[in-house]
């Protein structure tokens, strides 16, 4: 009798969870797996079972399953085996579902889902947007955007909203005609060990955009984008969601066009208790980029322990080789993508909120260019701390510098000034401790101070080391 109930024991702890998680092969359901078939409806057909019991969607190796848009949903491992590869289908006339409810001008969802739990997303295989399908003609930095009146079929490759429990792990997922992974009100979610790569030449090509998203967790990730790699933004079109908060970026190394890792540009909210630490940023149009162009706060947030590489690019990118760039600026009202749909219903006229309690320390910085901070006023940045940050400038490409990057913004885009180590305009109080700054071989003569500055009400230097460009005509610090 013991020994009955010693293995009904035994095969209830053992035996049952091991039986737990059914599989679904979406082969059992009818895609074919050749690469030319639409499998979108057998895809689908096997994530809505699986969803019914819990379980494993499988995709199976060594076949491409070529898909049009299909949904995810709750209690979900969608697995794509090593080898296996899931492929949007180019044919942009089956992309009709915007990626931003009611604003069609900014690309359609290929694979979605709404209000989903207890979802992993995992396995070895990729998962390819097949996004130079959609692009124009290749010129020597970027694609052609191919006009469009009013829905640009353009596809992101991942869309949630209004997720919990969310996990990306271990899969390649990438090449995106737009936005490779965005997060829209997710909450609970950990991304690790994943491949993004997206053409470099591809506009609009972000990596990950947690957008509204709280406790995210995002480590050990590789990310090649042409647009930002990774983007804390708080939409207007998903207002009910809240905040941005809560976020941790851990050994992520990146590369883009534009800026690697970037705060805000679109933020009508309030992102706030944010962490990247170590983290490696390699041949970038700019390192670090907070943003603020609309109403919305961003606050308590936290740099440290990392490399930054930046070289300058054309304008078809926003940025000016920036390695550390603060920025907040009201958001230009003209007709244009960037402006009157984007302020609160029934305002034409927008405002920018604060940036606040910034902290960068252990930083390397090797670039084209210096840290960057100005505002429309110097009451919309305070608090912004600098601490063993090294900066060393040296000429590396042909593009004009000189110049700094103020996209999209009410006032002139383009603001031509000295390139100095710290450059600061307009801000509350700024405090650089244990910095330093260096010249490489190569100086224009726009080099010029270790740190510039003006109408910063209290800038605090402590043990900053560095000379003058041209030591024999400037000054080192230059309020």
């Amino acid at each position: 009798m013991i020994k009955k109930i010693f293995f009904a024991i035994l095969y209830t702890v053992i035996v049952l969870p091991l039986t737990a998680q059914r599989v679904y092969n979406i082969k059992n359901f009818g895609a074919k797996g050749d690469g030319k078939t639409d499998d979108a409806i057998a895809i689908q057909k096997a994530i809505d079972a699986c969803s019914k019991t819990g379980g494993q969607v499988l995709v199976p190796e060594p076949f491409t399953f070529m898909a049009s848009p299909f949904n995810l949903k709750s209690n979900i491992d969608f697995h794509v085996e090593a080898g296996a590869k899931v492929l949007a289908n180019p044919n942009e006339k089956v992309y009709t579902k915007n990626a931003f409810r009611n604003n069609p001008g900014e690309g359609t969802i290929w694979i979605g889902g709404e209000n989903i739990n207890n979802l992993t997303i995992s396995g070895a295989g990729e998962i390819n947007g097949n996004g130079i399908s959609f692009m124009g003609a290749e010129l020597e930095d970027s694609y052609v955007l191919k006009p469009f009146t009013i829905l640009d079929p353009r596809p992101h490759v991942l869309t949630i909203i209004g997720g919990n429990n969310i996990r990306i792990n271990n899969i390649h997922i990438g090449n995106s005609a737009y936005w490779t992974v965005h997060l829209v009100g997710c909450n609970d979610v950990v991304i690790s060990d994943i491949t993004l790569l997206n053409s470099l030449k591809v506009r609009n090509s972000d990596g990950i955009d947690l957008d509204h998203s709280k406790n995210v967790r995002v480590s050990d990730c590789y990310i090649e984008s042409g647009d930002d790699c990774i983007c804390l933004k708080n939409r207007r079109e998903f207002e009910e969601f809240g905040a941005c908060e809560n976020i941790t970026v851990t050994n992520c190394t990146m590369t883009s066009r534009s800026c690697a890792i970037k705060i805000g540009s679109e933020n009508m909210d309030t992102i706030r208790q944010v962490v990247f630490n170590n983290c490696i940023i390699k041949k970038s149009n700019r390192g670090v980029g907070i943003q603020n162009r609309d109403e919305g706060v961003v606050s308590d947030v936290i740099f440290s322990n990392m490399l930054i590489e930046g070289h300058l690019f054309s304008d078809v990118w926003w940025g000016k080789a920036e390695p550390i760039y603060i920025t907040a600026y009201r958001r230009a009202n003209g007709n244009n993508k960037d402006a009157n749909w984007r302020f609160p219903k029934g305002v034409t006229e927008g405002r920018v909120g604060e940036v606040k309690n910034i902290y960068f320390s252990n930083i390397k910085c090797t670039s084209e260019n210096g840290v960057y901070v100005s505002a429309e006023s110097n009451d919309k940045i305070s608090n912004i701390f600098f601490d063993n940050v090294d900066v060393f400038i040296d000429k590396t490409t042909s593009i004009a510098g000189g110049v700094y990057d103020r996209r999209p913004s009410k006032v002139e885009g383009f603001v031509k000034g000295s390139t100095s180590g710290f450059y600061f305009d307009a801000a509350k109080s700024i405090t650089v401790r244990n910095c330093s700054v260096q010249w490489g071989n190569n100086k224009p003569n726009y080099f010029a101070h270790v740190v510039e500055s003006k109408n910063v009400d209290s800038l605090k230097l402590f043990n900053v080391e560095g000379v003058a460009a041209f030591p024999d005509k400037l000054e080192a610090i230059k309020k």
